[in-house]
């Protein structure tokens, strides 16, 4: 279907917004009023301009406060209404969105509103210009789609029908089953907006935390197939009001908007990932050469070494670390995922916007293909045919260990990224959403989102820390264990400054809590039990540059992360080692 984009969806100038929407992609845009107003140049030059790029403009909006007003404001609407349809024709657009009426003054009487409407209609087609009604779901006495859709029905005028808004129907708890008694010649436009489920008065709601389809909790695809079947066949247009999306870079909010559409698309459609990741292949850490000894404190061996680049391979269990000599300080750079299918992975990233990165190789290393995630952070498709490029430094044998393979992996997003990366993880890599929170941290705020497999052979943990300029984003690899307690253990006693120090009041609320082996307290070993009894135990070492390891054991079918003890982890890590 034919895809467009409101203009306040993203930052920058009139023109800006247009050029970073035609390089995604769009095949039109809704022209926001305000948009148009703040811009020197004329309408006839923004036709032109929006032609130039391939955009036709599929909307103009929005006109406000005008069915359902007291008798002696309608000369004054309509001379407004006369102004906007001699501005339409000069931008060359023929579709006028008009907001239900928020005015205290407005009537309550559907016969005299569908009068209005009707009126407004007939002055319209006068232009050659239609009239989209749309229901705000804060509206005075128009708040609900299927109000609107009777209004437009009683005032019975072929350039009048409906816009449906998503935002505006699902976040009153609207059903959408109600849209397929709406002829689809009279749904004139649909416009799609996600949005977190939040307890806050609709008007800020949307104003300031709508997002693009997947990133938030809405069911937009069973909305969508629903339009569908009603015989909707206009465009698929994103109206997105957020304060992050007004502050990033405009290319890459329409980028993210694009993919959002094609995901969703996609998801009505049914279409399954062609290619799940079935595992870690490894974590990638950057950093002085051997990471200083981390790698071979948590029991890893060195198992072989690339010949033409400075990268080791560690292993233990099932868990890989590559550890690559370079940077100034350690960096978790990239992770590798087990695909059953390493090309479709890679072409699937590609027609979801997410191109394969350019990557020296000699022609005897194996084609490993790789996409930038949000953070920068590279993510690899692959088989075990990378394992064929290292020398290997020992026949490797199965050590004594308790570290089993890789459980999750944790990347800290810039707060603009946050929205993008969920999506990303959701739409490129198949991931699903598990949890998201907010933890208070000694200096601000960490939001988190967790993601996972269908089966959870592939977890992420996609952070945001809100607690000023000058901290460094985290980044963490969490390793699974089958015997945490153990492994605290041998690390206490080999490498004593190794794991992070928690305060025993900490310990004081666990024993209040749950009956935990007092061991735990002088271990440094934190406790997680969920409501059916599954339990979970974590360690962290100390954060070196930006990177720290958890361990990690799960116990009795726990799913979770611990995330009862994040502000615990968060005051210990500012704190430093004691």
């Amino acid at each position: 279907m034919r895809k467009s984009i409101a203009t306040v969806s993203v930052s920058g100038t009139l023109v800006e917004k247009l050029e970073a929407i035609a390089a995604a992609g769009f095949d039109g845009v809704e022209i926001f009023e305000n948009d148009l107003l703040a811009c020197p140049l004329p309408p006839e030059e923004i036709r032109a301009r929006a032609a130039d790029l391939g955009l036709g403009i599929d909307l103009y909006q929005p006109f406000r406060d005008f069915e359902g007003a007291p008798a002696e404001l309608l000369a004054g609407n309509l001379r407004r209404a006369e102004h906007k349809f001699l501005l339409m024709e000069r931008l060359g657009a023929d579709l006028l969105l008009l907001c239900s009426n928020v005015s205290p003054a407005a009537v309550p009487d559907d016969d005299v509103a569908a009068g209005h409407l009707r009126l407004l209609a007939e002055r319209a087609a006068e232009h050659g210009i239609r009239v989209a009604y749309e229901a705000l779901a804060w509206g005075r006495h128009v708040n609900e789609y299927l109000h609107a859709w009777r209004l437009v029905r009683l005032a019975d005028h072929p350039g009048l029908g409906v816009c449906l808004d998503s935002f505006h129907i699902l976040s009153r708890g609207s059903d959408p089953i109600g849209i397929e008694a709406i002829p689809g010649e009279k749904i004139f436009f649909l416009q799609l907006a996600d949005a977190p489920r939040l307890a806050m008065d609709v008007l800020p709601w949307s104003r300031h935390y709508r997002c693009f389809p997947g990133q938030g909790t809405f069911d937009l695809a069973g909305l969508l197939a629903g339009v569908r079947r009603a015989g909707y066949a206009g465009p698929l247009s994103l109206e997105v009001f957020n304060d992050v999306f007004r502050q990033a870079a405009a290319e890459r909010t329409a980028l993210d908007g694009m993919r959002s559409l094609i995901a969703l698309e996609r998801e009505v459609a049914g279409a399954a990932h062609p290619a799940l990741p079935a595992g870690f292949a490894f974590a990638e850490l950057a950093g002085p050469a051997g990471l200083g000894g981390l790698p071979a404190a948590l029991g890893f061996t060195r198992t072989g070494t690339h010949p033409g680049k400075p990268v080791e391979l560690w292993e233990q269990g099932g868990a890989r670390l590559l550890v690559n000599a370079t940077g100034a300080e350690p960096a978790l750079v990239a992770v590798g995922l087990d695909s059953p299918d390493p090309a479709g992975a890679a072409r699937h990233a590609e027609s979801l916007l997410s191109p394969i990165l350019p990557r020296a190789r000699t022609p005897d290393e194996a084609e490993l293909n790789a996409v930038a995630a949000p953070d920068g952070t590279e993510i690899f498709f692959c088989d075990d045919g990378w394992l064929a490029d290292f020398t290997p430094s020992r026949p490797y044998a199965e050590q004594p260990g308790h570290i089993t393979g890789i459980d999750h992996v944790a990347l800290t997003q810039p707060r603009h990224h946050f929205d993008e990366a969920a999506l990303f993880y959701r739409s490129v890599l198949g991931l699903r959403p598990q949890q998201s929170l907010e933890v208070p941290d000694p200096y601000g705020l960490l939001r988190s989102k967790a993601m996972s497999s269908p089966g959870g052979e592939v977890r992420v943990v996609v952070n945001v820390a809100q607690v000023g300029a000058d901290h460094l984003p985290w980044q963490h690899v969490a390793l699974a264990c089958d015997d945490v307690v153990a492994v605290a253990r041998r690390l206490r006693k080999e490498h004593p400054g190794l794991l992070l120090p928690i305060p025993g009041n900490y310990y004081d609320d666990l024993d209040a809590r749950w009956e935990v082996d007092p061991e735990l307290r002088g271990l440094g070993v934190l406790y997680d039990r969920d409501e059916r009894g599954g339990e979970f135990l974590h360690l962290y070492t100390v954060t070196a540059g930006r990177v720290f390891f958890e361990l990690v054991q799960r116990i009795g079918g726990y799913q979770g992360y611990g995330a009862g003890n994040a502000a615990v982890r968060l005051a210990a890590q500012h704190a430093g080692p004691r």
